[in-house]
């Protein structure tokens, strides 16, 4: 049982960690995993603390190699020596992302996939562009300045929807396969 509880684990961290390092791949601005590793946790762990810490890890990692390997060469001006996070309104995004996921995946059907996703891409447009009007000079701190921030965000806000749809049909349905394959990894205790 304890062999088969910590291989459960081992495959919906490598699952999640898989998706994390596609975010060094080329991609679209925002067409990430990032909703979909927050929710595809909620729905897996049953220890809530490691339904939000592993896929949190893995996007920290993903942020360290990022932030210090990819961007620091892209943008020397902006990153000036090594940044051991990333985008702290991210991070919080993720958080309230797998709440969202504690609350509407307890089932994990296609109705509730759907729901949860289009929910966590509208979550991370709002906190993600009010972190970009807060801390963002460009911004005045003002009704407009706000509204700037989110008109701003729009175009961005329809890859951020494809990529946590695309990336939690791959995670969820991976997972999926995974099991019909070994149903003994279907245990709740992970």
């Amino acid at each position: 049982m304890a062999k088969r509880i910590q291989l459960r684990l081992s495959i919906l961290s490598l699952i999640i960690l898989a998706a994390a390092m596609t975010r060094l791949l080329p991609h679209p601005p925002n067409f990430t995993p990032v909703g979909a590793m927050a929710l595809f946790g909620a729905a897996h762990f049953s220890r809530k603390y490691l339904s939000i810490l592993i896929p949190l890890a893995a996007m920290w990692v993903s942020d360290l190699l990022l932030n210090n390997l990819v961007y620091a060469s892209l943008y020397p001006d902006f990153y000036s020596g090594f940044s051991w996070f990333g985008n702290l309104w991210v991070y919080a995004s993720f958080v309230l992302i797998a709440g969202l996921g504690f609350l509407l995946l307890k089932k994990v059907n296609l109705q509730n996939l759907l729901g949860a996703s289009l929910l966590a891409s509208i979550a991370f447009f709002l906190i993600t562009n009010f972190g970009a009007w807060a801390i963002n000079p460009m911004y005045p701190k003002t009704a407009a300045g706000l509204s700037a921030a989110y008109i701003s965000g729009i175009p961005f806000f329809w890859n951020t929807m494809a990529g946590d749809l695309f990336f939690t049909a791959v995670l969820f349905g991976s997972y999926a396969l995974i099991t019909r394959n070994y149903p003994l990894l279907k245990t709740e205790n992970a």
